[in-house]
């Protein structure tokens, strides 16, 4: 099967040696996403609602870049730096994946490179058709 590398523009992605999403097959794997917009910047400063969903929407262009959508989703992990976020993140998680349903694991990590990010987000996909 064909490995295909899938670029997010982000500036980590040549100092640490990754790509946002890799597609083999019908599998695409996205790796920890943060909340940065395409020049590198942290977005929503403090707001975990607006963060998660400047994490999704770097999700959800990868996945389109690998001929993908949310609908192909199986899993996402959220990774917050404070557990009480849950029910914010959750809440934006929901606006995309609410008939999709996909599992989840919502966790706490103790921080991240950049201390501004409250929240990453990991996906796993199959494409079905």
């Amino acid at each position: 099967m064909k490995r295909e590398l899938i670029s997010g523009g982000s500036p980590y992605e040549d100092i640490v040696g990754f790509s946002r999403a890799v597609k083999v097959g019908p599998y695409i794997t996205i790796g920890g996403t943060a909340p940065m917009d395409a020049n590198g910047n942290t977005v929503g400063i403090g707001d975990i609602s607006i963060q998660t969903k400047q994490c999704l929407e770097t999700i959800k262009r990868a996945l389109e870049k690998a001929g993908s959508s949310f609908n192909d989703v199986v899993r996402t992990r959220m990774l917050l730096t404070n557990i009480e976020d849950w029910k914010g993140a959750a809440d934006v998680r929901a606006s995309y994946f609410k008939t999709i349903k996909p599992v989840d694991t919502i966790m706490q990590v103790s921080h991240f490179i950049n201390p501004e990010w409250l929240i990453e987000i990991e996906v796993d996909a199959i494409m079905t058709s």
